[in-house]
């Protein structure tokens, strides 16, 4: 089994830190080319103000001279799925599960581990960035699949700007999760539930050691119980009242 997790862009880097760790050969790669930007190019490549664009030249930089700090992915990365998740005090169980089961999907280190180090810096699939010739998905897209073994179960946790980076065979057998809230009868989706259901219901699966679709359609958790009549072979629906 796989999980898939998106990136965040929030970052927190009020954390015990380590030393740079040196770079693959695909994210030297990246690097490269995002290093090879302008200021004014890499300001509309972000579509940022110039002040927060020298921030992000900033942090290239010391990635490129082995100067920046280095974090566990999933501490650094605190958007709002990552602050609904447990992240500290875990048992065997969960560190053994969060290192063999989840993935994160990034553009500049590929498809890692939670607990991979990895340095502050921002990049998504969304901008126009060119690889060795290639778009960012399509540089990434041979490591990705690799990730993934033709017997796993894949749950995508993530959207399509991320699912997109696998092959088309392995976007096929993907398992996606949808959260839904019932508002008087009227059942939407809304991202800010999505993003707090995905980060509990992956730390509730890691805690009871969850490895199957099955499982997973028992769980319930934060007022969210699954829904069979929503759900399809390819999607799973949890829906909770509105409080």
């Amino acid at each position: 089994m796989k999980i898939i997790l998106p990136n965040a862009k929030e970052l927190n880097t009020n954390l015990d830190n380590h030393p740079f760790v040196p770079l693959s050969e695909e994210s030297s790669a990246v690097l490269g080319a995002i290093r090879n930007l302008s200021v004014e190019e890499l300001a509309a490549f972000y579509k940022l103000n110039s002040d927060k664009t020298e921030l992000e030249a900033d942090r290239w930089y010391r990635i490129a001279h082995g100067q920046a700090k280095t974090y566990p992915a999933w501490t650094l990365y605190d958007g709002l799925m990552y602050r609904y998740m447990k992240r500290r005090e875990l048992s065997q169980v969960e560190q053994e599960y969060w290192q063999r089961y989840v993935r994160i999907a990034t553009g500049f280190y590929g498809l890692i581990s939670p607990f991979t180090l990895i340095s502050p810096h921002r990049l998504d699939f969304q901008g126009q960035l060119k690889v060795e010739g290639q778009s960012l998905k399509q540089f990434w897209r041979a490591q990705y699949d690799e990730q993934v073994a033709e017997e796993d179960l894949i749950i995508s946790l993530s959207s399509s700007e991320f699912e997109q980076v696998f092959s088309p065979a392995i976007q096929k057998r993907m398992i996606q999760i949808v959260f839904m809230e019932n508002r008087a009868g009227q059942l939407k989706i809304h991202s800010t539930i999505s993003k707090k259901g995905r980060g509990r219901l992956v730390s509730l699966m890691a805690e009871q050691d969850v490895q199957t679709l099955d499982e997973i359609s028992q769980l319930t958790f934060d007022g969210f119980a699954y829904r069979a009549d929503l759900s399809e072979e390819q999607k799973l629906v949890f829906v909770r009242k509105q409080p």
